[in-house]
């Protein structure tokens, strides 16, 4: 098949290069894919995109006018899809479940460790031979209770880390996973984990339930000085209402792989622009804020198998195959 791929990268190219095998025809833009670049599907059977590319219905419908019959997500999340818009368009969407839940899980304990013991200012400070340790006082994750919001394959491997820290892991789900309860984890509601918990994990898609999960009123149930990590969707946290959190010092730590507004910032070099968001650069103006721009997926391992299942879904749709990975709404 004929499929263009949208918002890539230097990565994206050498991974899809490597292990796309010649079995489909890829065609690399720069440019997100939108209701102003969807002209540039016109040839195409299918197109490729990722979490900040804007699969809105003006959008959905020009690529069906366009010929377009698949959309592959190259990524987990589906929320910048308009399904129904999809389904009535006759375009089939599939997306990557899984790919590397261990990398995400991993970086989210990264900004852990990082907020915590203060790695990164310790690293500038040695780089300027400052060697003294002032300000830099951590704390112990030993024996601290971490509440886990979400315990899909993200959530099960970040559970499975922070036990191995040997805290004690809460964690709230609809679906529980037997397994993690049997290695310690206890469920609990939302609520009673906001008001216990010392860290507190996202690990949840971004859903109309989940939209700002993490608000003003949650944030008043929360310990004084809890920690917040973020590494699903950045809407499922009110930024304006963490930045007052953060301001009154109810919010003690936070640390953030996604953000509200990332599609104008994220994967893109600024180094040169003024940033007119003023809400990210008060966020970034705090010291206890701890901001990467979504590389919680950024690993060798992940990228590969994010080609590999992504190039098997678009065979599986081409041979008519069912999969697990196709997203459908009833």
């Amino acid at each position: 098949m004929y499929v263009a791929l949208f918002s890539a990268k230097s990565y994206d190219k050498e991974f899809f290069d490597q292990f796309n095998d010649s079995v489909h025809q890829f065609t690399y833009f720069d440019a997100p894919l939108n209701k102003d670049t969807a002209k540039l599907c016109d040839g195409f059977d299918a197109v490729c995109v990722f979490v900040n590319d804007k699969m809105d219905k003006k959008t959905i419908t020009l690529l069906a006018q366009y010929g377009i019959k698949l959309i592959v997500l190259r990524c987990a999340g589906f929320n910048n899809v308009d399904l129904l818009a999809a389904k009535e368009q006759q375009i089939k969407v599939f997306r990557v479940p899984a790919y590397s839940p261990n990398a995400i899980a991993e970086h989210a304990v990264a900004l852990i460790l990082t907020l915590n013991r203060k790695t990164h200012k310790a690293y500038n400070r040695i780089r300027e031979n400052n060697f003294s340790l002032k300000k830099l006082t951590g704390f112990n994750l030993n024996g601290k209770t971490i509440g886990v919001i979400g315990t899909g394959k993200i959530g099960v491997e970040f559970c499975k880390i922070m036990l191995g820290f040997g805290c004690k892991v809460l964690a709230y789900d609809i679906f529980e996973n037997e397994d993690l309860k049997t290695r310690g984890v206890v469920y609990q509601t939302f609520e009673e984990i906001l008001e216990v918990a010392d860290i507190i994990s996202l690990h949840c898609p971004l859903t109309p339930e989940t939209q700002h999960l993490i608000d003003g009123e949650a944030f008043k149930k929360m310990k004084n000085g809890v920690m917040i990590i973020n590494t699903s969707r950045g809407a499922v946290i009110d930024t304006k209402q963490a930045i007052k959190a953060l301001k009154s010092g109810k919010l003690g730590y936070l640390g953030i792989d996604v953000y509200e507004q990332e599609e104008h910032l994220f994967f893109k070099d600024l180094s040169e622009s003024i940033i007119k968001d003023d809400v990210i650069a008060r966020l970034m103006s705090f010291p206890n804020v701890l901001l990467t721009a979504h590389q919680g997926f950024f690993t060798n391992e992940a990228l590969e198998q994010i080609v590999k299942i992504t190039v098997q879904n678009i065979s599986d749709f081409e041979n008519g195959k069912t999969t697990d990975c196709e997203v459908k709404i009833s």
